[in-house]
């Protein structure tokens, strides 16, 4: 404009601008600024709004509900509650939901959202926003000493100016210390009078381990707060929440999840996943699973791929054969070309077809898949060829291991128990050697070393490296673990053992409860040779040095754990662990009942008046449990069956098909202690 010159220059002065009034309105737009009450909106208009900074530094999530962009939310309903409760009290309406990671608290906060969209909630919330606070976002870029206090302090008085706003904030816990410096304060302690006074209304969620850390060590803050637990839901429950939202990563991954997969994903995380919790774990199976589907289904077949492969290098000959000057060759590449070319192009056609044609579906299977993934144990339903493997272990193991026929049996019976659902290792039980966990015993002798399986405690040397047990089964929960020579550890590894035998978890120093359940446990011992050393007698010598040995095993071990049930309620704890083997059965969609007869020999066979109760385990496992396990992967009962247990002409425990229902049970007098 001032030079003059130029087509721009032209355009604008036939136009009638003049540089002073480019100067001019260039001057008016610079001094004009969104006021502190307006915010920029779609398309350039600016929008009023109350808060403008909390715009700015949260999430609205009312407004994502109004959009339909939340996902649905099923139950919860006593939390639910619960938080309205304490919202809508006077002062101190603060509620804290703490939880485990993963089991749904932020999904709480979300489902009041889309309640106060629905207008299901009581007057005191209607018409709310309930808008999430970044606390990232809150201290960044405040590089100076006040510049966090006084961005918090406008997010305050916004939120107080315009009454209808609930803040929540997740991992509450970042609270205290946010933002402090040298003489600075925190962002806990500048909330703590609007807290106390009720001019603002805070959500907060945390984890249990976060909020006895960081929040109880402050009382002033704690108090203010009032704590809403969420517990883990069930696997039922879990599978309800699943159903709920499904319907979002089928969207999400264009294809089907079928309902079976929802119930296995279920059962597969609460029971292979440890170490996390439902249902964010059984989540992350399914829209892992879809997504493993989705790309196997997209990717292109590797028939194509060859062939395509095949084309381009009867391309590169040809050309090569022209520049060769070899045109009766590069002819006959010619027609090659062409004919690979029609065939590429009709199984693109076709694979195009079947693509377009075909719904993919996520199916039980890809959620065994994806959890063989995650944790290394290759999880599969039991096929034929497998329970057929599974009943030759026996046979295999007599191969390699001569002259000890009882512990073979023992050893083999042991592996035949699992659900339906089976972990298995890619070699013969377990694989290579890598999966065998030997522990020396003779190591243990001292009772102290006992800290070596679980871990140090806190403030000891080792406190960071775990330990031996327990990092072994962390890193390899399919695996097997060796107890040598168990008689000489201390007694108090006994201890540590019987709660792996009896609950099937361990928890090490650290507080980290470690799964047992896939893992095979034997141990070796020295216990009872001096008796077999001694005795040369043929025959049954061999029986009676078994018992013998058996009660020094037992005098040794001090009867850690044996409990001694009176003999009147043997029938009673029969009833109990019949009801675990029929829960057990039930998962392979079969049903057991139990006569009369055979629930008194029973308890007649596990009753021990020096013992107490403590070998029926023995005796159902081996009489029930066994029995069973073989016959099912045998073939003898599939799914469908009523499967009977009763007793036989000679007294001994069989089962068999039952048409009819067993017949009704009652009370039975247990036998006499001998």
């Amino acid at each position: 404009m001032r030079e003059g010159e130029g087509v721009a220059a032209g355009v604008l002065e036939s136009s009638g601008v003049t540089l002073d009034k480019v100067r001019a309105e260039t001057q008016r737009l610079l001094s004009q600024s969104i006021s502190p009450g307006q915010q920029q909106g779609r398309g350039g208009a600016a929008t009023t709004t109350r808060t403008p900074i909390l715009d700015q530094l949260g999430v609205d999530l009312t407004a994502l509900s109004r959009n339909n962009k939340l996902d649905p939310v099923w139950g919860r309903q006593k939390e639910l509650q619960r938080a309205v409760q304490i919202l809508s009290r006077r002062t101190k309406n603060h509620p804290v939901l703490m939880g485990e990671p993963g089991v749904g608290k932020t999904a709480i906060v979300e489902a009041l959202a889309q309640k106060i969209i629905a207008n299901d909630v009581p007057e005191t919330l209607n018409g709310k926003r309930l808008v999430t606070l970044d606390m990232g976002a809150l201290v960044a870029g405040t590089k100076y000493r006040g510049e966090f206090e006084e961005r918090l302090k406008k997010v305050l008085e916004e939120i107080k100016t315009a009454g209808n706003c609930i803040l929540f904030i997740d991992e509450m816990h970042t609270l205290v210390g946010a933002g402090a410096a040298e003489g600075a304060v925190d962002a806990a302690n500048i909330l703590k009078p609007s807290l106390a006074r009720g001019e603002i209304r805070v959500i907060g969620a945390t984890t249990l381990d976060d909020y006895r850390k960081y929040v109880e060590r402050d009382p002033a803050l704690e108090r203010r707060f009032q704590p809403v637990l969420v517990e883990e839901p069930s696997e039922e429950d879990t599978t309800q929440i699943l159903r709920h939202v499904k319907s979002r990563y089928e969207e999400h991954h264009n294809l089907i999840i079928t309902d079976e997969a929802l119930v296995a994903a279920s059962r597969l995380a609460a029971r292979f996943i440890p170490d996390r919790f439902l249902p964010d774990k059984a989540i992350d199976l399914i829209d892992e699973a879809a997504s493993r589907v989705r790309i196997r289904h997209s990717t292109m077949p590797l028939s194509v791929k060859e062939a395509m492969k095949v084309l381009e290098n009867v391309r590169s000959e040809k050309e090569e054969a022209l520049s060769d000057q070899q045109y009766e060759f590069a002819a006959e590449l010619r027609e090659r070309e062409l004919n690979l070319a029609g065939k590429v192009e009709s199984l693109e056609g076709e694979w195009q077809e079947t693509k377009e044609n075909e719904h993919p579906s996520v199916t039980p299977d890809d959620i065994a898949e994806v959890v063989g993934m995650w944790t290394g144990i290759p999880v599969t339903r039991l096929q034929t060829q497998e329970t057929e493997r599974l009943l030759q272990m026996e046979h295999h193991l007599h191969d390699r291991i001569i002259g000890q026929d009882e512990a073979i049996v023992a050893v083999s019976k042991a592996v035949w128990v699992r659900p339906s659902w089976h972990g298995r290792s890619p070699s013969f039980l377990f694989g290579s050697d890598d999966s065998l966990t030997r522990l020396d015993m003779s190591e243990f002798m001292e009772r102290h070393t006992v800290a070596r399986l679980v871990g140090a405690p806190p403030g000891y040397i080792g406190y960071d490296d775990g330990g031996q047990l327990t990092e072994a089964i962390r890193r390899k929960p399919h695996s097997v673990i060796l107890l040598d020579e168990i008689e000489k550890a201390h007694p108090d590894v006994y201890n540590i053992l019987l709660q792996i035998f009896d609950d099937g978890h361990l928890t090490d120093a650290k507080g980290r409860k470690v799964d047992f359940r896939n893992a095979v446990i034997i141990m070796t011992s020295n216990l009872g040779s001096d008796l077999i050393r001694r005795d040369t007698r043929l025959g049954f010598a061999s029986k009676l040095n078994d018992g013998r040995a058996f009660e020094q095993d037992y005098e040794r071990m001090k009867g850690q754990g044996h409990g001694r049930g009176e003999a009147e309620h043997i029938i009673q704890i029969v009833d109990l662990m019949i009801k675990q083997v029929r829960g057990e059965v039930k998962d392979q969609e079969m049903d057991l009942e139990v006569t009369r007869a055979a629930k008194a020999k029973l308890a007649e066979d596990g009753y021990d008046p020096h013992l107490g109760a403590r070998p029926l385990r023995r005796v159902i496992q081996s009489k029930v449990e066994d029995k069973l396990s073989e016959e099912i992967l045998s073939g003898k009962f599939v799914p469908g069956d009523n499967i009977l247990l009763d007793l036989d002409e000679n007294g001994e425990i069989v089962t068999h098909l039952s048409l009819e229902a067993a017949e009704p049970t009652e009370p039975v007098e247990p036998a006499p202690a001998t």
